[in-house]
């Protein structure tokens, strides 16, 4: 039985803490001990010092590409068989979408693993990895959050990917439903932006159509968000949405206008102000 387990970390970003410390030597031992527990022949000292190596002045996102690399160098030399071996290797899925906290970012190596290598055909022997690709990604959002690797799969394989996201709006999952609109967002922070979805956002319009009245609050704010970063580039279109969205509108629905609206009104735009109003 897989005994995997994740190291304990605060709720909440301490003052003064960087976040880079949450993938520190207490992680990648853990990583190591959660590999070793599937894959026997993992040479796990070795992992632990290749992967430590030069982490100091590391990024938070530039540690998760390192031991993604690491990751790869200890695993077998086939993106197949290493993707197996990680997602035998998870710990159970969260059983909520709120207070998770920040423990969860244990996992961004292994989205990074996903997004550095999991469109590779030659490290996949010749064979297309799409399929696996996204099984990872399925099961890494209900423990952290694909948000960050699903982007270079849209910016790729756009068509493909948007068929099996499409597929995802149902899932009984709110993590994944979740990852439907968080991770299709234009100009998600801290993550590669999706040109083709900044100059034209119309592929991405019947997820947030179809999510805005997701049962999830955890699912709304993303639709708001992505809302939000659309009206950066098309406000007026977003503005046309809003107004559509709050015919018999319920509360929670006036409330994604409302939080998908709030960067235009801080500026004082009249129109996303009066749009608010009428959102109470």
């Amino acid at each position: 039985m897989n005994q995997a387990k994740i190291p304990d970390a605060p709720n909440t970003i301490q003052k003064g803490v960087p976040l880079k410390l949450l993938l520190d030597t207490k992680a990648i031992s853990s990583l190591a001990d959660n590999i070793s527990l599937v894959y026997k022949d993992f040479d796990k000292m070795s992992f632990i010092d290749h992967a430590s190596a030069g982490l100091d002045p590391l990024s938070l996102l530039e540690r998760g590409k390192k031991l993604a690399h690491s990751l790869k160098k200890y695993l077998p030399s086939n993106y197949s068989q290493a993707m197996d071996i990680i997602l035998e290797s998870l710990t159970p899925p969260l059983q909520t979408t709120e207070n998770n906290g920040l423990a969860v970012f244990f996992y961004l190596p292994h989205v990074c693993f996903v997004a550095e290598f999991g469109l590779d055909r030659e490290y996949n022997h010749g064979h297309d990895p799409f399929e696996l690709s996204m099984k990872a990604q399925y099961e890494l959002t209900k423990r952290f959050s694909s948000e960050f690797s699903m982007r270079p799969f849209l910016i790729k394989e756009q068509d493909r990917t948007l068929v099996r996201i499409n597929e995802w709006i149902s899932d009984p999952d709110p993590h994944v439903r979740r990852l439907c609109s968080e991770g299709t967002r234009p100009r998600l922070p801290w993550a590669v932006r999706i040109p083709s979805f900044i100059s034209d956002p119309k592929a991405i319009l019947p997820i947030l159509e179809a999510l805005k009245n997701d049962e999830s609050l955890y699912v709304r704010r993303s639709v708001a968000n992505s809302l939000g970063d659309i009206a950066k580039d098309h406000l007026d279109l977003v503005l046309d949405i809003c107004d559509d969205w709050l015919k018999n509108a319920s509360a929670e629905l006036k409330w994604v206008v409302r939080h998908a609206l709030r960067h235009p009104a801080k500026k004082g735009h009249v129109p996303s102000l009066q749009l608010r109003d009428s959102a109470k």
